[in-house]
C-alpha cells in the first residue's frame, strides 16, 4: 500500500473535477467529515459533493500518523472564495484508495482526531 500515493491521486482527481476518476479513488463506502456532517457515503455521493462544492485542495504539509493514516494540511478554495482557507484533513487509506477523508478547520484538531483514530484501531 502506498499511503502518500493514494492521497496524491485523491487530490489530483478531486481537483480535476473528473467525476468518474473521483469515484475510482475512494472506497465504497468512504467516510467523510466536513462542516455539513459526517458519515459513510457512496463513491457517487462523494463525486456529487465534489461537483456541488467546486472545492480545490492544495496540500501544504504532510503528517504521517500510522501505516494507514495521514493528516494533510491544505489550502482549500471554492468558486466563491476570494482567497484560500487553510484546513487539514485526516486521511485513511485502504488498499490503494482513500477510505476516510475527515476535514477539520485546522491542523491541531486534525492531528488530535488522527491520534484518537489510531489508538482506537490499535485497541480493537
Amino acid at each position: 500500500m502506498d499511503l502518500e500515493g493514494a492521497i496524491n491521486r485523491w487530490h489530483e482527481q478531486v481537483n480535476s473535477g473528473d467525476l468518474e476518476a473521483v469515484v475510482g479513488v475512494v472506497t465504497d463506502p468512504v467516510v467523510v467529515l466536513g462542516p455539513k456532517g459526517a458519515g459513510p457515503i457512496t463513491p457517487a455521493g462523494f463525486a456529487d459533493w465534489v461537483e456541488r462544492s467546486g472545492i480545490r485542495l492544495v496540500p501544504r504539509s504532510w503528517h504521517p500518523i500510522g501505516e494507514r493514516l495521514m493528516v494533510v494540511e491544505e489550502d482549500a478554495s471554492w468558486p466563491e472564495s476570494s482567497a484560500p482557507t487553510r484546513v487539514a484533513t485526516v486521511f485513511r487509506v485502504t488498499g490503494d484508495k482513500v477510505s476516510a477523508a475527515l476535514r477539520l478547520p485546522n491542523l491541531k484538531q486534525a492531528l488530535e482526531l488522527a491520534y484518537i483514530c489510531r489508538e482506537m484501531a490499535a485497541t480493537e
